[in-house]
Order: structure tokens, then sequence, then C-alpha cells
């Protein structure tokens, strides 16, 4: 059966020469094997990571997946013949005779435009709104909170830094005020009436808010959603992101993780509550950059 003729390149695309992309990707990998390093490591010894099994689990993935570097839509990669197999490209035809890859806007829309609608609309919704700072990481606590009591297992096989009574403490002597519907859904039934929100996953539009660590880290997940129409250094800097703050949301967290060198912050104390503010307003600065480029990438896909 002959081979669907290239499409001709348009004008609006940029057009990379592969000693321009090429170098990129292999920058990408390298760099993606530096962000992973620290899993795959306890991964090679048969360890669980109580800390970053989190980002290949509730977000799955592979670590192939980070490293395969993409440019993006409107972006043509000249001598690309292994990007024609991937999925959502087409072959591009080039002015001087030759060929190239490109995102095929057009097929992946037809796939995935409704998510690419879904995510625009949360992204921007969220970046529009200013961040709160008053929950200082209590979701954790409540997603444990009375498990002794009632026998279950607490979520990640670690100490609770202050014992079992020490934590309920915590969480009945603060306002918990969670308005992540991803993180209030793992509350214990217990602690759920203890929110001053209702988060829903119906309101989660109408709710999120740059200063929540989860909405942070799932940028990363939505970047993932997009999959080819999201250049690689965005997808591994929402990554990198993620990582970030998944280290301070478990050192604030009930648990003792100083078998992994982390510090506690101990957000019971005041002290601790500054300290998990101040990560909290970077956190919430990194997101809304990263949000404004995801909704540029949104925006050009059409």
């Amino acid at each position: 059966m002959p081979s669907s003729p290239a499409t001709p390149v348009a004008s609006a695309r940029t057009v990379l020469p592969a000693a321009a992309w090429r170098p990129r990707a292999d920058g990408h990998a390298r760099r993606a094997d530096d962000l992973t390093h620290v899993w795959r490591q306890a991964r090679e010894r048969g360890e669980k990571h109580a800390i970053e099994d989190f980002l290949f689990t509730y977000y799955p993935t592979r670590v192939a997946q980070l490293r395969r570097w993409h440019p993006g839509p409107g972006v043509v990669l000249e001598d690309a013949a292994e990007h024609v197999g991937w999925r959502w490209y087409t072959e591009v035809a080039l002015p001087d005779g030759g060929t190239g890859a490109a995102l095929d806007t057009a097929a992946f829309l037809a796939d995935r435009g409704d998510t690419v609608a879904y995510v625009r609309a949360l992204v921007g919704a969220t970046a529009s709104r200013p961040g709160s700072f008053g929950c200082f990481g209590l979701h954790e606590w409540a997603m444990v909170y009375r498990d002794a009591r009632t026998g279950r297992d607490h979520r990640h096989p670690l100490p609770l830094r202050l014992g079992h009574d020490g934590t309920d403490a915590v969480v009945e002597s603060h306002r918990i005020a969670c308005s992540h519907f991803d993180a209030f859904r793992f509350f214990t039934p217990e602690a759920r009436h203890r929110n001053q929100l209702a988060p829903t996953r119906e309101r989660q539009p109408a709710m999120e808010q740059p200063g929540c660590l989860h909405a942070g880290m799932d940028l990363y997940k939505w970047c993932l959603k997009l999959g080819p129409a999201v250049p690689g250094d965005l997808l591994l800097d929402a990554f990198a992101l993620a990582r970030d703050i998944r280290w301070t949301d478990m050192a604030a967290a009930p648990y003792d993780v100083s078998s992994y060198g982390v510090e506690a912050v101990p957000v019971e104390t005041a002290e601790g509550k500054a300290e998990y503010v101040r990560r909290q307003r970077g956190f919430a600065e990194r997101g809304q950059a990263l949000r404004a480029r995801l909704l540029a990438v949104c925006d050009a896909l059409g």
C-alpha cells in the first residue's frame, strides 16, 4: 500500500534543522535522567520511595515518557523520520524537497480536543485567582486522623512524627481549609466534617487556587494529559516543580521523613507555619509562570 503524501509545510511553522533539535532532545533526556535519578536508584535497589513514588503512581507515567522530547505545536523537525511513527505526528514536505515531522494538530484535537478545552478552562480559572496561604499543609494530617482508633493503616509506611494522639491533637486544634478535591477525597471519614470547604470534582474549576500545593503538582498531570503538544522543557519544568512540592508536602506532613534526610517543617508550630508559607508562595509563583506557558500551548492548538 503506497504511503500517504507528506503534508506541505505551512508558512507559519518554524522549521528546525536536525543540527538544532537533536542536541535539544539529547539534553532533554539527560535532564529527565537527572530529575528521576533518586527514584530510579530506589527502584533499582528494589525499594519503595515514600516521597517520590507518588510522582509515578498517583501521576502514572514512565521515565521513558519523560525522556522523550517534543517541540510542541507549530514546529517542524527536519530529518526526523523516527517521529513520523509517533502518535499524532505527521510527515511534512519542506520547500527544499526534503521532509520533516510535526505535530498533527487536527488529528490531536480530534482525539483530545475535550481534554484541551478542560485543561484550558481549569488552568485559566486557577491562574486568574489570588493564592490562599492559610492551609499549612494540614490535608496530609486529615488523611490519617484517628487511624489508630479505627485500626486503619495510614497512607505511607512511615512512623508518625508526633504519634497517633499527637497527630489527632494537631487536627483538632487547627482550622482545616483544603480547597483541592483530590486531597480532600482522601480525608478520613472522621476528618471530612472538619474541613471548612466542600470541594467536589464538579466544583474543581471554581475552587482551584494557585496557592494550593496539589494544584501546583497537578500542572505536571495536565502536561502529561496533553502529551506531545507540550514542549519538552515545559513538561520537565512541571515535573521539577511537582517533585520539589512533593518533598515539602511530605516534610510538612505528620510522617517522620528523617530516614530520607529530610528536616521536618513542623506546621504545628508558628515557625513551621511561617516556613511552610514561605515555600508555598515560592511554589505558587513558579506555578503561575507554568500556567501561562501551558495556556499558550492550549491557545496554539486552536
